[in-house]
């Protein structure tokens, strides 16, 4: 598992710390540059704009370029953005007004603003970045959020945005705003978990979540954006994944595709692991017949976080690997598997005595 906090050196801070480590003095150097100094077994010595930074990591790992956020008073740095890595994040809140049975991520009352750090740190990404925004709810913050947004994107043409957001709080008067951004630098990752009302509500904790979240991919239709649907397969909604997908395909055409998830064991996922957990490589038929139904009509269907042997052979096309560098690994029986290059593998908290059946090496 790739640590995502780094420990450092004690510092003397008021404010929260932006900084981008430099391992190399041939590039151009900016105000929120940190250069290597010295390296000495997990410690690596940085000047600041001289002040020394002392930042603790595996020997060998190259930090070259990583963006890291130093908080006052925490003996750790939380690492932003990792160059050489496809998977970078911000977790913009831990407020949300949804209590999903699923949730990797359970909410939390406080919130801390920190937009205007992840804004510089977006704007110190590597060229081409796309970097995720999630929560909690990012749209509770709305404002701060599209504030964020425009900055980064105004300045950076280059770095595009994967906003996971449950689309509650988007509104007619968004409209214009969201198109701003351009179909192109954001994709908006949108829950959805049945085509009947009362079972998707059941599943987020909020009634009357299924009516409003209607109006918020209106909201993103009108707008022009980019929709990624997605659903997390449950035993409470798997026979009701053909119905989902026949409204999919007749209701929202418009999406880019739709991502039909396996469940996190983490967070309230691990809580209510044994009610919710669908075992997909004993039982795949209903989901079988949903990717079959959207697909005949021109729509995308993916699989996120399906290990490969879990998913009948006609439909392993569908199985990318999804999961996170940062959280993933495989079994024993992984080694000699031969999808294993392009294989997703298992979560870090995956736990096989509570999980998929019938596995084995391809």
């Amino acid at each position: 598992m790739i640590d995502l906090r780094l420990k450092v050196d004690s510092l003397p801070l008021d404010v929260p710390l932006i900084i981008r480590l430099r391992e190399q003095t041939d590039v151009e150097l900016g105000p929120h540059d940190a250069v290597l100094l010295d390296a000495d077994g997990d410690r690596r010595e940085y000047d600041y704009n001289g002040f020394s930074i002392g930042v603790y990591t595996r020997s060998g790992e190259s930090m070259d370029s990583d963006v890291l956020l130093l908080l006052p008073g925490q003996p750790s740095a939380h690492r932003l953005i990792r160059a050489n890595s496809e998977h970078n994040t911000f977790l913009v809140t831990e407020q949300c007004d949804q209590l999903c049975v699923m949730c990797s991520q359970p909410p939390k009352k406080h919130h801390n603003d920190m937009f205007e750090h992840f804004a510089l740190a977006a704007l110190l990404a590597p060229p081409n970045a796309t970097i995720g925004i999630s929560g909690g709810e990012p749209l509770l913050h709305k404002h701060r959020l599209f504030e964020m947004l425009s900055v980064v994107i105004e300045t950076r043409p280059d770095i595009r945005f994967h906003i996971l957001t449950n689309a509650q709080h988007l509104e007619p008067g968004d409209i214009e705003r969201v198109a701003s951004f351009g179909r192109d630098r954001v994709l908006w990752g949108v829950p959805l978990y049945s085509a009947t009302p009362t079972v998707h509500d059941e599943i987020v904790g909020k009634v009357g979540a299924f009516k409003t979240l209607e109006q918020g991919l209106s909201v993103l239709l009108r707008a022009g954006a980019s929709v990624e649907l997605r659903t997390v397969v449950l035993r409470q909604n798997f026979n009701d994944l053909p119905a989902l997908a026949e409204f999919i395909s007749t209701r929202l055409g418009f999406i880019s595709f739709w991502a039909v998830m396996q469940l996190e064991r983490i967070g309230y996922g691990r809580m209510n692991w044994t009610l919710s957990f669908k075992d997909t490589s004993t039982e795949f038929d209903p989901l079988a017949r949903a990717i079959d139904i959207v697909s005949a009509r021109g729509i995308q269907a993916w699989l996120y976080n399906f290990p490969a042997c879990s998913v009948p052979s006609p439909y392993r096309a569908h199985a990318p690997s999804t999961i996170s560098d940062w959280k993933r690994k495989y079994l024993d029986f992984c080694d000699s598997c031969g999808a294993r290059e392009t294989c997703g593998g298992f979560f870090q908290w995956y736990d096989h005595a509570e999980g998929f059946t019938a596995l084995g090496p391809l």
